[in-house]
Parts: structure tokens; C-alpha cells; sequence
């Protein structure tokens, strides 16, 4: 399974099917791969996840009550992190806040 981070804003009111179009239209990657897909609107305190297991599509989603998400900078496209690093961008801090 890889973890790919969609650089830039995304229209968080996009829902499952919304976000598998941005991703096989504007990323072009497959969203029925066993992969994750980690989106960040623009204030950054809201993420979702989407990922296909083989069987079906789920969507999660994580918002922060005050700070941001650690994101890479700006631009169009799409970045490859590890599953180590998507818990450094969930849990910056572990259990005790964030950025």
C-alpha cells in the first residue's frame, strides 16, 4: 500500500465519489488501488482519506479543533509518503496536540 499526499487545496465539501474523479482525472492514479489518498482543504485543519480495500471505497476524515496539518508546499500534483510519515501528519505531536 502506498500513501500519496494531493499537494495543493482541495474542495473538501467533494465527498467519496468527488475525490476518486479528482484522482483519476487531475492526479492520474487509479482510486480502486489498494493506496491511500490524503487530501487537505485550504485552512489545513481538515483532512480526508480515501481508500479503496479491493472490496469497497471508504472515506475518512479528520478535523483539528485548533491548529493546522503539516503539509508540503502549495503546488499541483501529488506526493508518495510513508505510513510512518502519514501518522507524523495525523499525530504531529502524538496524543498531546499539533501544529
Amino acid at each position: 500500500m502506498r500513501v500519496w499526499l494531493a499537494v495543493g487545496r482541495t474542495d473538501m465539501r467533494k465527498g467519496m465519489n468527488g475525490l476518486a474523479v479528482q484522482i483519476q482525472e487531475q492526479l492520474k492514479r487509479d482510486p480502486h488501488a489498494d493506496d491511500l489518498y490524503v487530501f487537505r482543504g485550504k485552512r489545513g485543519h481538515l483532512i480526508k482519506i480515501l481508500w479503496h480495500d479491493g472490496i469497497g471505497m471508504s472515506l475518512y476524515a479528520k478535523r483539528l479543533e485548533r491548529g493546522r496539518f503539516v503539509w508540503p508546499a502549495p503546488v499541483d500534483g501529488i506526493v508518495a509518503i510513508s505510513t510512518a510519515q502519514l501518522a507524523y501528519v495525523e499525530h504531529p505531536f502524538g496524543t498531546f496536540g499539533s501544529v
